[in-house]
């Protein structure tokens, strides 16, 4: 049976930046539906302040009440985060189920979550708002029995109880992710001594990552008009024009006010975007409210320790289609401005239109400051003489009698560094 839903998007002082109240309500529509929410009514409220007990006021609240009676309505959906009382007090209020923001995300990603490590991911980000909760609105923790020395007397409260219970689980689920993120840290060692450079996609949710990634990758990845449509990470290889090897790497998509718990939760995956060599932030052009959105994806970047002013992030300008129909002015101002700067691109994942110059200025960056090297090593050596063929321009290889090899190649600084590292020739 699906559940309705009533949505409420507050206006306040403290999110005056997304001051759009038909934006916010399109994006809540759209986080309702991704989990097959039936969508009955919504509501725009102003509110000039907040109430401490129950966060939107009681004449608000009156109203919303008498129409969700009145449409049999199951749920209250608040577009922003609320505090555990004020979820609790507006239930009692209501007498219907409460979630607020931070909830219905994370109950995407649970929905969303396919691999072993997004549902670990998920799970541990869950726990932890349960925890800051424990007020049991849609579910009661299961009471633990035996004789683990986690349980209390018989007196002992039962949110204590609760309270005890969620450490012991995530204490779990942060060992689980401790493997996963050391698992990841030797694969990415192994790809360091293949030298493949990373190239990580990172966007606001719906902004045409996965097409992209499918366009570059010839990957199958899932690809549809929903937020969140990407959980799980993905890392497929792609060979550049220049015959240079390289990983896409595909992340989650962010959002505003995207909860602490998840950003922390997925920091193991979100570390192939703090590693990559370039990072590709992919934006809708087509979208009104582009500049929030990106603003929104660089501050959870800079949350994850990747500085903002670095040259490796490339500005892809996405779905330039829709622009050139909708605003073709703007469309050739972008694309004269874009066609003239090393790390701005503006491109249709769904048309290819723009591609060839994004992969041409990923090469551009790749071989940049490039240099000659001449290396001494002994023909039994096979491993590095591929990785120089495979990563640098081979100038002249000259073997002699002594089971020695002289090579000239070409390559960028990154690539003499990464050689030198692996092999120790210099």
């Amino acid at each position: 049976m699906t559940t309705s839903v009533y949505i409420v998007c507050p206006e306040t002082y403290q999110n005056s930046s997304y001051d759009d109240g038909q934006y916010q309500l399109e994006e809540a529509q759209s986080l309702c539906r991704a989990i097959n929410l039936k969508i009955k009514a919504t509501k725009c409220v102003t509110l000039k302040k907040i109430s401490p007990a129950t966060f939107i006021t009681t004449g608000h609240l009156e109203n919303i009440r008498d129409e969700m009676e009145e449409g049999d309505i199951d749920l209250l959906y608040i577009d922003t985060h609320i505090k555990a009382n004020q979820q609790r007090n507006l239930e009692k209020f209501l007498g219907k189920k409460v979630i607020d923001r931070t909830g219905l995300i994370l109950d995407i990603f649970a929905d969303r979550a396919r691999t072993q490590e997004g549902r670990i991911q998920v799970d541990l980000a869950y726990k932890k708002y349960q925890k800051s909760r424990l007020i049991r609105m849609w579910t009661h923790l299961e009471r633990q029995k035996g004789g683990g020395g986690f349980i209390g007397g018989p007196g002992e409260k039962q949110t204590e109880l609760d309270r005890r219970a969620l450490d012991v689980e995530i204490k779990r689920l942060e060992k689980d992710l401790k493997k996963i993120k050391s698992n990841r840290a030797l694969q990415r060692q192994a790809r360091e001594k293949e030298h493949f450079p990373i190239i990580a996609l990172v966007g606001y949710t719906n902004a045409g990552k996965s097409t992209l990634f499918n366009k570059m990758t010839d990957a199958n990845v899932l690809s549809k008009d929903m937020v969140f449509a990407t959980l799980d990470p993905t890392m497929r290889g792609l060979t550049l024009p220049n015959g240079q090897k390289a990983i896409m790497s595909d992340t989650v998509g962010f959002i505003r006010n995207l909860p602490t718990e998840l950003i922390a939760a997925f920091s193991a995956t979100l570390e192939e975007v703090v590693e990559a060599d370039i990072i590709l932030h992919v934006q809708d052009v087509s979208n009104a409210e582009m500049q929030d959105h990106a603003e929104t994806v660089l501050a959870i970047l800079d949350k994850l320790g990747v500085d903002q002013s670095a040259d490796n992030i490339f500005n892809v300008y996405n779905k330039i289609d829709i622009l050139a129909m909708d605003d073709p002015f703007e469309y050739n101002r972008l694309k004269n401005s874009t066609d003239k700067d090393p790390q701005n691109v503006c491109l249709s994942s769904y048309t290819g239109e723009g591609m060839e110059p994004l992969l041409s200025k990923i090469v551009d960056y790749l071989t940049r400051d490039e240099e000659d090297y001449n290396f001494e090593l002994p023909v039994s050596n096979g491993k590095a003489l591929s990785w120089l063929h495979d990563n640098a321009t081979v100038l002249n290889t000259d073997y002699n009698e002594s089971d020695r090899v002289y090579v000239s190649v070409r390559m960028g600084q990154s690539a003499y560094d990464k050689f030198v590292k692996v092999f120790g020739y210099s």
